[in-house]
């Protein structure tokens, strides 16, 4: 049986890509991505309220498991998630479903340069000198990947069409916060310290 997954992230852009990049994989459907309001950050208050918001509005086909998915842009991934986990556990009782924690190291947009093959055909150019060998250790790859649109602005719609056209399975190989986030959103297993 296939595992229905809400997951909790920090805004419009994942909202918009994840579906995408983990369209294909086998085991489970991200059922949905709930992200704030109105722009405001993504916080275990924030967390909580949304997580609950799922899981009372989807009672006739309610989520298996939520994944708590936080950037951890410059700062430590554990000390980044540690308030989640702190908090939301105890604040979340009354749902029945498993909760589990990811990060994406530093952004989103850094599992993007791991396919790195996939990047280039959309971008339709070289990557110029970014390390796609190493995507989690890119320091700030929105900035990098809006440079390399050119003229381009660079959207949640714009990241929906880029996910659209690159590989998970690449991606999961080659970047290990995608892959705990992969792990987690599939088998549940534990986020990497």
């Amino acid at each position: 049986m296939r595992k229905r997954v809400v997951v909790v992230a920090s805004g419009e852009t994942e909202r918009r890509s994840l579906p995408h990049l983990f369209g294909h994989l086998e085991g489970a459907d991200i059922m949905d991505v709930r992200v704030p309001p109105r722009n405001l950050p993504l916080t275990p208050d924030m967390a909580e309220r949304l997580i609950k918001a799922s899981w009372f509005s989807s009672q006739h086909q309610p989520p298996h498991k939520f994944v708590v998915l936080v950037d951890v842009d410059h700062g430590v991934p554990e000390s980044v998630l540690n308030p989640f986990k702190e908090k939301l556990p105890s604040r979340i009782t009354m749902v029945n479903a498993d909760l589990l924690y990811a990060f994406a190291q530093h952004h989103l947009e850094a599992w993007y340069f791991a396919d790195s093959a996939g990047l280039r055909r959309y971008l339709g150019r070289s990557l110029g000198s970014v390390d796609a060998s190493l995507p989690d250790q890119i320091e700030n790859p929105k900035l990098h990947l809006k440079h390399l649109l050119g003229d381009r602005i660079y959207t949640a719609r714009v990241s929906q069409e880029i996910a659209q056209s690159l590989d998970a399975d690449t991606i999961t190989q080659r970047s290990p916060s995608f892959n705990g986030f992969h792990q987690a959103v599939l088998n549940g297993a534990p986020v990497a310290d």
